[in-house]
């Protein structure tokens, strides 16, 4: 699954450049010139990490990493036309992950977004679960060191996002976790009202993880209140 990611820039030709260079170099990508819509599209793209501009006409570009990192620990590079020592340590401060001065290049760009990437992969590994080693629930084998996900000894691959719902389900195997906390885990107060992303979410899941979607083992609806993960025990009445 390619890794998708979220171009906060108002300069459309950049913005354009940069959603072909990061095609080009394999991930899924979209752009958003309002810095208010690129927030907004947070919960409902769910990207695997954010290029942000700071100098946003709308939105000052150090607000959203605030906003984000109150709930969030999504990658987030920020790039802006000018560059003094105090707007780096402001930004980095603030939770940014990286910093890029315009103008940069494009071969930069990159290696640094998989930086973030990697770095930000490694932080949800050791904070996803107080558990080490290996989830096993009948065939579904979660790795919570190597971030790796197996049933029946086969790899599942799943995205970044599917991972942190799977590895929330399994946390709390056995109990019902409610849309509305889920979603506040997930995308704190990004959450959509409506809860069709999350649906869109376990439906891929479950047909990495299920043998038969339709008559799922691992992860059950309790219809009207939430999800949960079967924990190999018999349901109490």
């Amino acid at each position: 699954m390619k890794l998708r990611i979220l171009v906060i820039e108002d300069d459309l030709s950049l913005a354009t450049l940069l959603q072909t260079v990061l095609e080009a170099n394999g991930y899924q990508a979209v752009t958003s010139q309002s810095g208010r819509l690129g927030y907004a599209l947070v919960a409902s793209y769910s990207p695997d990490a954010i290029i942000l501009n700071l100098g946003l006409p709308d939105v000052d570009g150090m607000q959203i990493i605030y906003e984000l990192r109150k709930w969030s620990e999504i990658p987030i590079v920020v790039t802006a036309g000018r560059r003094s020592e105090q707007e780096v340590v402001e930004a980095l401060d603030a939770g940014a992950d990286d910093y890029l001065a315009k103008p940069f290049g494009m071969a930069e760009l990159m290696a640094r977004l998989r930086a973030a990437i990697r770095h930000a992969s490694y932080r949800m590994r050791s904070q996803s679960t107080p558990q080490s080693g290996n989830i096993n629930i009948r065939g579904l084998s979660i790795d919570t060191e190597r971030h790796i996900v197996m049933v029946d000894g086969n790899d599942v691959h799943l995205t970044q996002n599917e991972f942190r719902i799977v590895m929330l389900l399994a946390r709390h195997a056995g109990h019902v976790l409610t849309h509305e906390f889920m979603k506040q885990e997930l995308w704190g107060p990004m959450a959509a009202d409506s809860n069709q992303i999350l649906r869109v979410h376990m439906a891929n899941i479950r047909r990495k993880l299920e043998k038969n979607p339709a008559e799922p083992e691992y992860i059950l609806t309790e219809v009207g209140i939430g999800y949960y993960m079967a924990d190999g025990r018999e349901r109490p009445c």
